[in-house]
């Protein structure tokens, strides 16, 4: 056990700080737009606002395992979603409290939006727990498909090679995300058929991969201004 957490530490210090906030970061920030849903303007079309961060969470995830090893943006993973989890008790505990939210204080429908708000943040335990089992699946697909990508791109390198394993692993890790927590949360709970979980994760895929090919020049820069860094055995090895 000492020996597991010693390894562990040592991945977590071999990860750049900068890179791993904005993992945490936009993991606490995907779940909790995830309760907001974008009115496409089309049936078949489910999304939510957690699309807005949730390419940066796999884009940090990709810039970790190209500079670390999937070890490494697995650890770091892991520690996101941990604290992910302390935040959403924090956002319950604060949810139960006694008092008003500032947007209360409107004309009508004061109690009615105080309620609101209070659910909003407190969230609702199948919805945090499918999150966290669908994010924790994709972090590990994702990590390792990317190590396994570059090892076949072993001969390339630059912009090229970095987008090729990011982008490949980004669509199976999204497409993993979605379809683990529609199946798990809107299938069993909402009554969605199957065609409906796999509609939905498919075009969830396909958007949140465009947005981090929008963004993977800034993620590849990141990644070449923290390479540098000398790094234990321990967090590239597999």
């Amino acid at each position: 056990m000492k020996k597991a957490f010693s390894s562990y530490r040592s991945m977590l210090q071999s990860a750049p700080p900068l890179v791993s906030a904005l993992l945490i970061l936009s993991v606490v920030g995907m779940n909790l737009l995830a309760n907001k849903s974008i009115d496409t303007g089309v049936g078949w079309l489910a999304l939510d606002c957690g699309i807005l961060f949730s390419w940066l969470t796999f884009l940090s995830m990709d810039v970790l395992t190209h500079s670390c090893g999937p070890k490494a943006a697995t650890a770091v993973s892991v520690t996101a979603l941990a604290l992910n989890l302390m935040m959403s008790l924090i956002f319950f505990a604060a949810s139960r409290l006694p008092g008003v939210w500032g947007e209360s204080f409107a004309e009508s429908g004061g109690d009615t939006i105080n309620t609101a708000l209070n659910n909003t943040f407190g969230g609702t335990w199948y919805i945090i727990l499918g999150s966290s089992v669908a994010f924790g699946a994709s972090a590990v697909i994702n990590n390792f498909l990317n190590y396994g990508i570059g090892r076949l791109l072993s001969r390339g390198s630059g912009f090229g090679a970095f987008a090729a394993r990011s982008w490949i692993s980004t669509f199976v890790g999204q497409f993993s995300d979605n379809i683990i927590f529609a199946l798990l949360v809107s299938r069993l709970f909402f009554g969605w058929s199957l065609l409906q979980c796999a509609t939905c994760a498919l075009t969830g895929a396909v958007l949140e991969l465009l947005c981090e090919a929008v963004f993977s020049p800034l993620g590849y820069g990141i990644f070449k201004s923290v390479s540098g860094r000398k790094r234990p055995e321990t967090a590239g090895a597999l």
